[in-house]
């Protein structure tokens, strides 16, 4: 199950245009953000692949530190294989979000624990790649928009550029479900079912890749919604895709080296 922690009020955050030339070889993409308060500090936002078990263990810790706050457990491992990509995001080199895109291969998705039935479904669509989030957690402290639409939307470009994704599910505790829908466009498919893995309650969400594409196409960088709850204002510009599309490419290639 994913965790959406959002306790603190939605932040937009003002951001700033990426840094190429002081970015580290290892950063996806850079921007500094704006934090809400009386002084306005500005920060340095940075997303990354995980890599290295290093990088998976920063994620790892962020995840059962959230988890494990929410009563979910502090156990939590970070997949590691072919099928599952995780990625970083931090803020003046200090980890507070990440997330784990897992494609349908090997064992299938973790959802399919108690939503194969539904899964299936789509499945048999021809042409039909599906995927899934997994493993997302990101710091309450922390409440910028910004970071979260940067973040999925770095997920999207990798998912639709490696593996070609035509539909994206995340199972989710039921109280985030408007989130998702609000922010990201995401539809509740089937019912209700208990998650034994975090013994709670859990709800599977449903998103068509190509209407991402389209959301990203109609709203990113529309300042004049901005104040909206939907996150694809706040997407990469074009510029900033272009890079990190190279940027990916250059990891994609290493984690390919590495068999991760």
């Amino acid at each position: 199950m994913s965790l959406m922690l959002s306790h603190r009020p939605a932040f937009t955050g003002r951001a700033c245009s990426i840094n190429t030339a002081t970015s580290s070889p290892r950063v996806i993409y850079s921007t500094k953000v704006v934090m809400p308060g009386e002084n306005s500090e500005e920060k340095c936002l940075e997303v990354h692949l995980a890599t290295s078990d290093a990088d998976r263990t920063l994620a790892g810790d962020l995840i059962n530190r959230m988890y494990d706050w929410r009563g979910y457990g502090n156990c939590h491992a970070i997949p590691v294989s072919e099928y599952h990509s995780t990625f970083l995001a931090n803020l003046d080199g200090r980890t507070v979000g990440t997330i784990t895109l897992a494609v349908d291969a090997g064992e299938g998705l973790a959802a399919d624990g108690i939503f194969r039935d539904e899964i299936a479904t789509f499945r048999r669509v021809p042409g039909a790649s599906v995927c899934e989030l997994i493993k997302f957690a990101f710091d309450a402290d922390m409440p910028s928009r910004k970071l979260l639409a940067s973040l999925f939307h770095i997920v999207f470009i990798y998912g639709k550029r490696r593996h070609s994704c035509t539909d994206l599910f995340i199972e989710v505790n039921p109280r985030h479900r408007r989130f998702y829908e609000a922010m990201l466009g995401f539809q509740p498919v089937g019912p209700l079912k208990i998650n034994p893995g975090v013994d709670a309650p859990s709800q599977l969400m449903w998103l068509k890749v190509s209407d991402i594409a389209a959301r990203i196409s109609a709203h990113a960088g529309r300042t004049d919604s901005v104040d909206s709850r939907s996150l694809y204002p706040l997407f990469l510009s074009q510029s900033d895709v272009s890079h990190v599309g190279h940027r990916l490419a250059d990891d994609m290639n290493l984690a390919d080296h590495m068999n991760v």
